[in-house]
């Protein structure tokens, strides 16, 4: 008979304590301490100092009068004419270009969701207006479309007019006349391709044999679009709206260009007024409350965004 020899029995490793389990944790953090101390360096600091400024009468002009008055200049901001149309020109701005660069977006993604000869050069060109620079943007469009001499616009409504027999046609100022419009046009230019990626990722993730199933019932391409499209798009569209108003709402770069503010501070929005009120009137203390103002506003906004970003997340790991 063979004798059976007992295995050596292995001992259990040995439990991991709570103090290893953080040493780890903190091994693993301490290459990202250089980064985390660079950012708070770079952006709570400053924002720290503005809030601190934002609780002073301070105008540079009148150095000895400098002293501490509270919230006093966040009444201010809410009190004040100017920045009330600001406000204003600053919602219906964000607005009229968020919205309309979704539409727009919306229309273009569907196109390029299509098979067809050149969609990758059609994709490359339609995406350029928003790899331009903002104020290069703006600069295009005040002097080569805008301009009552020599713009596009001018040059292509005169030569309508000869082709029915007139001289010439009226010379616009379009700046002058129309100064809302003008810069929303421009921003809408530059943000619908923004919107269009976007929309075009939600389309291209939309499961095909959903849609294969709605064509086998024989549903039609409206039907699709309203019924199965468009819900799946719903995250993809609040996405691209969030964004869109977090940088909209910033705009300065149009403004200035464009329109400084005028005529009769028809374009001034939050961003240019706080630059006025800071370098034209210089009260640093005012500037600052408006500042803080926007920020605050800003990040509202950008944890809406995050959560629409995380659930977009959770959705494609689900699948």
């Amino acid at each position: 008979m063979t004798t059976l020899t007992a295995l050596p029995k292995t001992a259990p490793p040995p439990a991991r304590t709570p103090k290893s389990s953080n040493t780890a944790k903190w091994k693993r953090r301490v290459p990202l301490l250089p980064a985390l101390i660079f950012t708070i360096v770079v952006t709570q600091l400053p924002f720290v100092a503005t809030l601190v400024i934002s609780t002073f009468q301070w105008n540079i002009l009148k150095p000895g009068e400098r002293h501490f008055v509270g919230l006093s200049n966040f009444t201010f901001v809410f009190t004040d004419e100017r920045l009330r149309t600001a406000v204003l020109n600053t919602v219906v701005l964000t607005a009229s270009v968020v919205l309309i660069s979704v539409v727009l977006g919306l229309g273009l993604a569907m196109l390029l969701d299509r098979r067809f000869l050149g969609r990758g050069l059609a994709r490359t060109l339609l995406i350029a207006p928003f790899l331009v620079m903002p104020v290069a943007a703006a600069l295009l469009w005040k002097h080569a479309i805008y301009n009552p001499d020599y713009g596009l616009l001018n040059g292509t409504l005169n030569a309508v007019y000869r082709l029915f027999g007139a001289d010439n046609g009226p010379t616009v100022d379009w700046i002058s006349s129309y100064p809302m419009p003008a810069v929303v046009i421009s921003l809408v230019w530059q943000w619908t391709p923004f919107m269009m990626l976007i929309l075009l990722a939600g389309l291209q993730a939309q499961p095909a044999d959903v849609l294969e199933a709605a064509r086998m019932d024989g549903a039609s391409a409206s039907a699709t679009f309203r019924h199965i499209t468009l819900p799946h798009l719903r995250q993809y569209l609040e996405l691209g709206i969030l964004l869109g108003t977090i940088y909209v709402v910033q705009t300065f770069d149009a403004v200035y260009t464009i329109t400084q503010g005028g005529p009769g501070s028809q374009t001034t929005n939050l961003p240019y007024e706080i630059y006025l009120t800071m370098f034209r009137k210089y009260e640093y203390g005012q500037a600052a409350a408006a500042g803080v103002v926007v920020v605050l506003g800003s990040i509202v906004i950008a944890t809406f965004a995050l959560r629409t970003i995380a659930s977009l997340f959770r959705e494609e790991v689900s699948r």
